[in-house]
């Protein structure tokens, strides 16, 4: 099982970037994934999770109106377009898969997800 998050950099606040999780070693359309984030000195923290299907998503509210999830299933990848980017912003992000039973909430608590990708930084200069 492999998720290989890229897409991090330094950014000004303001600007954007987009995080890409390639997925490899499990049953993607099977698993609802989740992006988390931590910064220094803090704990883990949901950012944003996207159903089987892309039909379901639930964000963080210090990220709504300006993060959106997707995903593509052919290509076994999910991503998270990131706008607006703010200092507070600035973290490691992780992309998690969670084996999901249809219709099943789309889940927050990063120690109910299974699969684990390596993180990407993001930062964000004021």
């Amino acid at each position: 099982v492999q998720l290989q998050a890229s897409g991090g950099g330094l950014v000004q606040a303001g600007g954007s970037l987009r995080l890409s999780c390639a997925a490899a070693g499990f049953t993607f359309s099977y698993y609802s994934m989740g992006w988390f984030r931590q910064a220094p000195g803090k704990e883990r923290e949901f950012v944003a999770a996207v159903n089987r299907s892309g039909g379901r998503i639930l964000y963080a509210d210090p990220v709504k109106g300006r993060f959106t999830i997707s995903r593509d299933n052919d290509k076994k990848t999910v991503y998270l377009q990131m706008n607006n980017l703010e200092p507070e912003d600035t973290a490691i992000y992780y992309c998690a898969a969670n084996r999901q039973i249809l219709s099943a909430p789309l889940l927050t608590d990063h120690s109910e997800y299974e699969y684990w990708g390596q993180g990407t930084q993001v930062t964000v200069s004021s």
